[in-house]
């Protein structure tokens, strides 16, 4: 993880956990698409896109695991992992039904599945954390890689150039974040095989933006693996 986000989330992991299950960061505003409304509005549209029962992996899944605990509820085969330790023994605490499907793993290597292996994979505010020449090396490609053919990619990361540092109000401390160009992202994707899900009959799709509450632009993008 970039500078000092490990440390952070290692201290912060129970707080981190509210914020996440309360909602209190998942405010949207200034939104590209105006069903756009917010985290339950993603995973709903992740639920139109891939069937209950579904085989998914949230990378990255946070203090508690908030997500991976709702698509379990909701009958999706999906794992969750973490790099942070406390982030992971917090959820298996919270949510003791999935402890079995919840493990400590690091985006900077290589993922333990094999290739199509899983029909979505959700990552989610996470690659802020990463050096963007191990995201485009390293991280992405393996995202794509353990998707089968037609396998749904989700993505949510900080729009922008190099390096921004915000003051979070909801820790009381300054935090600095990895910006990425969406345009770049794109086209990473579409090397490697990723078509992105666009807009259709007023339904999210397409490069889709957000400003989150500290404020910081976000990009949102769900793409379809070809055949």
């Amino acid at each position: 993880m970039q500078h000092d986000s490990g440390a952070f989330y290692s201290a912060n992991a129970q707080h981190y956990s509210k914020v996440t299950h309360e909602y209190i960061q998942s405010v949207y505003s200034n939104v590209s698409h105006p069903g756009l409304t917010g985290d339950p509005a993603v995973r709903e549209k992740m639920k139109e896109l891939i069937p209950s029962a579904s085989r998914g992996l949230d990378a990255g899944c946070g203090a508690g695991a908030r997500d991976v605990f709702l698509y379990w509820q909701d009958g999706y085969d999906i794992w969750g992992f973490d790099s942070v330790h406390e982030n992971i023994s917090l959820a298996k605490d919270l949510h003791p039904e999935i402890a079995d499907i919840l493990w400590v793993g690091d985006l900077s290597k290589p993922i333990p599945y094999p290739d199509n292996y899983f029909d979505f994979v959700t990552c989610n505010a996470v690659i802020q954390h990463i050096p963007s020449d191990l995201v485009k090396g390293m991280v992405i490609p393996e995202l794509t890689r353990v998707l089968k053919s037609g396998g749904i990619p989700q993505l949510i990361f900080k729009v922008g150039d190099g390096i921004i540092e915000v003051y979070d109000k909801d820790y009381e401390v300054d935090r600095s974040f990895q910006l990425y160009n969406a345009n770049d992202i794109v086209e990473l994707l579409s090397a490697l095989g990723m078509n992105v899900i666009e807009e259709e009959n007023g339904k999210l799709g397409g490069v889709m933006y957000f400003t989150d509450t500290k404020p910081v632009e976000h990009c949102l993008i769900f793409a379809n693996k070809a055949g």
